[in-house]
């Protein structure tokens, strides 16, 4: 399996641009719904600063109640832990905004890793629309691993990405913390997929994959190719650095 075709790389001067352009996406796809807008969200440093920028500057521009909000991995700690996505995006976009406590559907961390991919599978079935068998989210936001890792589908548990579940449960290579995460299946069936990556240290990777380097093949990132939707790169001038 080698990289789609059907990508687009769209690079930003700085964070505060590329934050703009999620926020639009953001803010067609929630006002121009009649029903609901389904958004998968990352965790990490990027996410952080885009959150407090839709906070910021879209509090009152776009339809939130319109916006159903999942993610795409979670670690396994509880709601408050620091190392929460869910804690994250709480505390720099949920607690800003006005949005009913019903468009949040988080991964709940203190539960049986198995039984919580399960359970989170369940409520991604009841309330995200289902094309060609599979859930497919209108919107899904991605990070990069410096180690071609994506969503938690590190490149140690390739095998995942032959998962036909909604949800699996992951493991950190190094940190050997449990998560749950998304599978491929599901990521590919999405109407709009979005990587979110900045800074020089992401560079490398992203050459390596677009470009197909070295053993792109082995690196998880690498497999995200939309069956039916769009997927677009989105990185700042540093991450883009290598790119030719």
């Amino acid at each position: 399996m080698g990289f789609t075709v059907n990508y687009k790389i769209d690079v930003s001067k700085n964070i505060d641009e590329l934050s703009e352009k999620v926020a639009r996406l953001l803010q067609s796809g929630a006002n121009d719904t009649e029903d609901y807008f389904t958004v998968a969200l990352s965790g990490g440093s990027t996410p952080k600063i885009i959150f407090r920028y839709l906070a910021q500057n879209y509090k009152n521009k776009i339809s939130w109640n319109k916006i159903k909000f999942f993610w795409g991995d979670e670690r396994c700690v509880p709601a408050d832990h620091p190392d929460s996505n869910y804690s994250m995006t709480k505390g720099n976009l949920f607690d800003e905004i006005e949005i009913p406590a019903e468009n949040i559907f988080a991964i709940d961390g203190s539960n049986v890793p198995s039984k919580e991919a399960v359970r989170y599978s369940n409520i991604i079935m009841e309330n995200v629309a289902i094309k060609y068998g599979v859930p497919s989210f209108d919107l899904i936001l991605l990070g990069l691993g410096e180690d071609g890792h994506t969503a938690s589908i590190f490149p140690n548990q390739i095998e995942l990405l032959n998962s036909k579940n909604i949800c699996e449960v992951a493991q950190h290579p190094e940190l050997c913390q449990k998560r749950i995460t998304l599978t491929v299946e599901v990521i590919n069936n999405a109407s709009e997929i979005i990587f979110l990556v900045t800074g020089i240290g992401k560079a490398k990777m992203i050459d390596t994959i677009i470009n197909k380097k070295n053993d792109f093949e082995k690196l998880p990132a690498s497999f995200v190719k939309p069956k039916h939707g769009r997927l677009i790169w989105m990185l700042d001038e540093a991450a883009a650095n290598l790119m030719v």
